[in-house]
This record gives structure tokens, C-alpha cells and sequence, in this order.
């Protein structure tokens, strides 16, 4: 990890209004697919000094499976001297394809509109409101949410000693009052290549896969009442040399969103394996509750954030405009209403907390 480049701002004269509808589309007409989120920061780092913020640029470095040797960064930003009671948060980086930003009167489109560069745009504008109130808050922006949490992880090593974080992801704009966790888990099999019309000299990794795929469909997972069932995908399969080839190797991916203590979940997953295939647990992130604050819907966040890897950034709240179920889609869209909503919630809640 490198060291945070530093950009001072002043506050001495009030920055000009800032329109979150157009800052949302000069954000997502910079490409930032995760590892590539490089660009985004440089223009956040200049945009946020430029208006007055403290800015600090710090180094995200890229991991072995990146395609790109460019830098990406995480992007914090406060008042000098000043240490933020409340920080806002989310992620600059979007996932593929890009698509480009659009308009019409009511609604935004293209990649990030609503996960998560029209959320930056309506925390920024928040922040600086309530930093015209005279609360003290700051802004965290980091990079590869999208993968593995890097930007997180990173930033969780230099917290500024918040009381609370505002996280951003879509949710309606309702503020979450749990979000489920994650546990990815990698099976593979092993066998006996043979020619497929002599099937008795050899032994098909790919049957040995199925069989463990179909006890994965059925097995009996955990379910909270409040939240909800766990849930298991199975995403990826890949194996096997050629229709008329026994199969010597084959390999599953899956996913199971949490809803508490991921240990039962990974001993019925080993179980069901058990003699068939190797199991290699590559990612979890914890199931977490969050707080619920006076006046506000309240749902339940199916997916993950980076909230788990921010644990030394305050208490955690989670909101922010836009719906998950377009995110990640090719119909990704933010109604413009929506948005401004956004704000007028990100500083009702900062006001409540602060208090």
C-alpha cells in the first residue's frame, strides 16, 4: 500500500450549488469497471478539493488476476484538522460492460447510475449540506467493491475515527435493516479420462459433480425469520474434454447468501461433497443487522456490501437511491426524483445521528 497523496481545500468562500444530476453524469461518463478505477478517483480527488474538501488519494493496489498494471485509489475527503463524526460511503468502481450515460426527463441510464455514481453524486451533495450546518462529516469512496473489497479492506487500515457510516448501495432508499452475507465455495472433481464407449475404464468427474450439484439443490438451509431464507446459486460448471471423452476433472462455483453463522452452511456443503468432490472455500463476508432510525421504510438487503470490511469506520447504517434488481443488468436506470429524494434522506439521517 502506498502513501494517501493529500489535496488541501479551503472553505473560506461557499462552493456554487451542487447539481447531483449533472455530477452523477460527469461520473459515469468515466469507464471505472473494477481495476480500472483509476480515472474516477483522479477526476473525485480534483472535483471534491476544488469545492473545498481535504482530499486524500491513497494507492489500491491491483491483485495478480488484473488485466491492467493502472493505478486506482481510494478517495477520502474531510475537513481539515477536523475529525468527521459521520462518514458517507460507497464505491466508484461498476461492473461490466460499460454502458453509456443517457437521459430523459424523468430517469438516467448507463452502468453506475444507480450502483453506485448517482449514490456518490447524492452523498457528496448531502455531505456538503450538513457541512454548512456545522456537523462534522466526511467522505469515503473506494475502489473493487464489486470483487473482493480491496478498497475496503485498505481503507478499514486507516479509519478516522467516526462515530457512524453511511453506506450506499441501492436500496430504495430505504434504510436496510440487515444485510445478508456471502459464501463462495469452489467444488472440484477428479477421475479416470477413458474413451466414452468403454465407460467401465474409466471414472467421470463430471457424474461425480452432478451428483454432488443435485444434494446442493435440496439441502435444507438456514432461515431467519425477520430476514429470510439463505439461498444457494450454482454459477458457474465448466469439465470434461469432448462429448465422447470420459471426463477426468470437473468444477462448480457457488454462492450461498448467509443469514447468520456460516459454519452449519459450510458442513452441509463438505457433507455433500463428501467422497465426490474437494471443497475450497475462497470468500466469505458476514452476515450483518444494522440499526433502524425514527420515520424511515426499512427493508432487507439480500446482497452484500462493503460494510462487513468498514468495521472500524463507526456504526454502519445502509441506504442509498436506485433499485438493485436493474443494477448489474443492461437496463440499469436512477429516476432523477429518486435521487434528489436521496439527498434530502442522507441529511435527515446525518441530522438524527448527530443530534
Amino acid at each position: 500500500m502506498g502513501r494517501p497523496v493529500r489535496y488541501s481545500g479551503s472553505i473560506m468562500s461557499e462552493p456554487p450549488p451542487l447539481d447531483p444530476i449533472r455530477f452523477t453524469r460527469q461520473l459515469c461518463e468515466i469507464e471505472s469497471t473494477t481495476y480500472n478505477e483509476g480515472a474516477v478517483g483522479d477526476f473525485l480527488a480534483h472535483f471534491l478539493s476544488q469545492r473545498g474538501w481535504a482530499v486524500e488519494k491513497t494507492p489500491v493496489a491491483q491483485p495478480p488476476e488484473s488485466a491492467t498494471g493502472s493505478a486506482r485509489w481510494n478517495i477520502y475527503a474531510g475537513v481539515a484538522g477536523q475529525t468527521p463524526d459521520l462518514v458517507f460511503s460507497t464505491h466508484m468502481d461498476t461492473v461490466p460492460p460499460y454502458i453509456p450515460f443517457s437521459e430523459d426527463e424523468d430517469f438516467m441510464y448507463g452502468r453506475g447510475v444507480s450502483d453506485a455514481k448517482g449514490i456518490i453524486a447524492g452523498q457528496v451533495t448531502a455531505a456538503e449540506a450538513l457541512r454548512a450546518e456545522g456537523l462534522r462529516v466526511g467522505l469515503l469512496f473506494v475502489s473493487g467493491e464489486e470483487r473482493d473489497s480491496a478498497g475496503a479492506k485498505a481503507a478499514n487500515l486507516n479509519p478516522k475515527g467516526s462515530r457512524f457510516l453511511i453506506n450506499g448501495e441501492p436500496t430504495d432508499n430505504r434504510l436496510a435493516l440487515a444485510s445478508k452475507g456471502a459464501l463462495r465455495a469452489v467444488f472440484k472433481s477428479s477421475g479416470k479420462m477413458a474413451h466414452s464407449a468403454y465407460p467401465e475404464l474409466g471414472e467421470s468427474a463430471v457424474h461425480k459433480l452432478v451428483e454432488v450439484l443435485a444434494k446442493l439443490l435440496v439441502l435444507p438451509l438456514p432461515t431467519l425469520e425477520d430476514v429470510g431464507p439463505s439461498t444457494l446459486n450454482i454459477g458457474q460448471i465448466q469439465g470434461g474434454h469432448a462429448p465422447n471423452v470420459v471426463a477426468d476433472k470437473a468444477e462448480a462455483q457457488v454462492l450461498v447468501r448467509l443469514v447468520g453463522d456460516s459454519a452449519p452452511v459450510r458442513a452441509a456443503l463438505v457433507e455433500a461433497a463428501s467422497g465426490l468432490a474437494e471443497v475450497d472455500f475462497t470468500l466469505e463476508i458476514p452476515f450483518v443487522r444494522l440499526r433502524a432510525v425514527d420515520g424511515l421504510p426499512t427493508m432487507i438487503a439480500k446482497f452484500t456490501t462493503d460494510i462487513p470490511q468498514l468495521s472500524n469506520w463507526g456504526e454502519p447504517l445502509l441506504l442509498g437511491p436506485g433499485s438493485i434488481h436493474v443494477a448489474h443488468t443492461p437496463f440499469e436506470k436512477l429516476a432523477k426524483k429518486e435521487l434528489l429524494e436521496a439527498v434530502e434522506l442522507y441529511v435527515q439521517v446525518g441530522r438524527q445521528l448527530l443530534a
